[in-house]
């Protein structure tokens, strides 16, 4: 059998070289942290506090994972943010946007039995069982339940990120950056985000449909109609 040829990598060995291959790799990192950057400028002056954050119809809560069928610490910080928004009167209709691709993995259904124990109504409570990812939650929330403006609810590390494709998407949305412990999962999302933003900006440009689209669902409209106001 024929031994394939080793392939060895040459460094530059002049100055000239070796400044060319600086300059390149500096443009790439710059190429690199460009849709980071650009997540950051688009959102940052519309994250807000719970106490500070304008009032809107509907509050959204991204999901973030279940422990035992219920919701991950950090997913919990979240629909506390919701809890609080609802009881202020700053929010009408919370929507849980979650995965449900499997039978046995139900964040949108876990998420609505927390805050209706936290004493949020199931009436006012819309779930959106094809929130696959951030653009997809987005998407979905204009295109199939309606969502113009929103109240969106997050980590501080990926608020910026739902805000900059929300926007994207045609919702009109501040967002509030829920407090975490800054542990390694803390750490992991927020390293996640820098390569996150590539797709980010994409799906901003691009505009792609949600992996499940589906049909018109009224659940938000009726909500808000039987609210009254």
């Amino acid at each position: 059998m024929a031994r394939m040829p080793k392939v060895r990598l040459r460094l530059p060995v002049t100055r000239r070289g070796k400044r060319r291959l600086l300059q390149g790799a500096v443009a790439g990192c710059v190429l690199a942290l460009l849709p980071a950057t650009w997540v950051y400028a688009a959102a940052a002056p519309r994250v807000r506090d719970v106490g500070d954050v304008p009032s809107a119809p509907v509050a959204m809560v991204f999901g973030a994972g279940l422990w035992e069928g219920k919701p991950s610490p950090y997913l919990a910080h979240r629909l506390d943010a919701a809890v609080q928004l609802y009881r202020e009167g700053k929010v009408r209709v919370v929507l849980v946007t979650g995965d449900n691709s499997r039978d046995d993995y139900d964040e949108p259904d876990a998420m609505r039995t927390y805050l209706t124990k936290h004493g949020v109504p199931a009436s006012r409570i819309v779930n959106d069982f094809a929130g696959f990812d951030t653009w997809d939650s987005c998407a979905r929330a204009r295109r199939v339940f309606g969502v113009k403006q929103a109240v969106l609810i997050s980590q501080g590390f990926h608020i910026r990120r739902a805000l900059a494709l929300c926007e994207a998407a045609g919702i009109d949305a501040y967002g509030v950056g829920v407090d975490a412990v800054h542990d390694v999962t803390w750490y992991a999302g927020g390293a996640r985000e820098v390569f996150a933003s590539g797709k980010a900006a994409l799906n901003a440009l691009v505009r792609p449909s949600p992996r499940f689209l589906g049909p018109h669902e009224p659940g938000v409209e009726r909500a808000l109609a039987a609210d009254g106001r």
